[in-house]
């Protein structure tokens, strides 16, 4: 009789916990499966405005900097904005849900004070724009062409294509030398040559170098001259202008060429050396 009464009570148990999930399935459920659905199709629709609000951006040739940070803040806000709806829509509430996440930012923001930073710093690059994408910046030691600009780190490839993820902050609060905002610069190059040189002679070669490069202009004009007395050499500056895409070839070009020309001229270029002198004695 202890037995049947125990079964009985055991199944009315399993009865009542299997009528509680049908209940829940035909009404919370219903309503859980319905949302996520929703939020699915939202998230696509989201991702393809997204795409198709960047390349609006990009055919009207709005800043490449605004068009890609802009499009993907707005993506994620629309989704968060999202997933908040999901959350009212199946019940719970988000009051108490706002009240949490707010206890958390304040902890968090208190862990994570250097990632704030990099955020803040990329609030001040976006407004204030020192720089843009394409641009060569070079900050902190680290130097490179501006490939992408997020809110907490800006994406650097160097001459030699490595990556460099600079934080925001340490660009905000760094000099920041930006090769790329003007049309043209400036090509500084020192050559030495030995006290036994004919200046003269070294300073008209490396004239004509200049001169025989259309990519040098001619106005400003080269400007060299003796910049000082070293310890052993003598030392001549020469200044010259370019457009800035031709900055590299012409550093370059200048001291293949003018190598050559002192070496057919004689003019020594001098180095460190040790003379060794070797005494008999008897």
């Amino acid at each position: 009789m202890f037995f049947a009464l125990q079964a009985t009570a055991d199944n009315n148990v399993a009865l009542a916990v299997l009528n509680t999930v049908l209940d829940w399935l035909a009404t919370t459920g219903i309503k859980v499966v319905i949302g996520l659905i929703v939020m699915l199709v939202a998230f696509k629709v989201i991702d393809s405005f997204s795409k198709k609000l960047f390349q609006f951006m990009t055919k009207r040739e709005i800043d490449a900097t605004i068009t890609r940070v802009s499009t993907g803040a707005a993506k994620v806000a629309a989704k968060i904005l999202v997933a908040v709806l999901f959350v009212g829509y199946i019940g719970v509430e988000t009051a108490s849900i706002s009240a949490c996440i707010a206890t958390l930012g304040v902890g968090v923001s208190l862990a994570v004070q250097g990632t704030l930073s990099n955020f803040a710093g990329g609030v001040i690059i976006i407004l204030m724009r020192p720089f843009k994408i394409g641009d060569y910046i070079t900050s902190g030691g680290d130097s490179g062409t501006v490939e992408d600009i997020k809110l907490f780190y800006t994406h650097v490839v160097t001459p030699d294509n490595r990556m460099i993820y600079i934080p925001n902050g340490s660009l905000a609060n760094n000099v920041i030398v930006n090769a790329s905002v003007k049309d043209t610069r400036r090509l500084d190059i020192t050559f030495s040559v030995s006290y036994d040189a004919d200046v003269e002679l070294a300073r008209k070669l490396i004239a004509d170098v200049c001169a025989a490069n259309e990519n040098i202009f001619k106005e400003p004009a080269p400007f060299i001259v003796v910049a000082s007395y070293a310890a052993s050499s003598i030392d001549i500056v020469c200044r010259t202008w370019c457009n800035k895409g031709d900055y590299w070839s012409n550093n370059f070009y200048l001291l293949s060429e003018v190598k050559k020309e002192f070496d057919k001229n004689g003019i020594q270029i001098p180095y460190n050396q040790l003379d060794v002198h070797v005494t008999n004695v008897k």
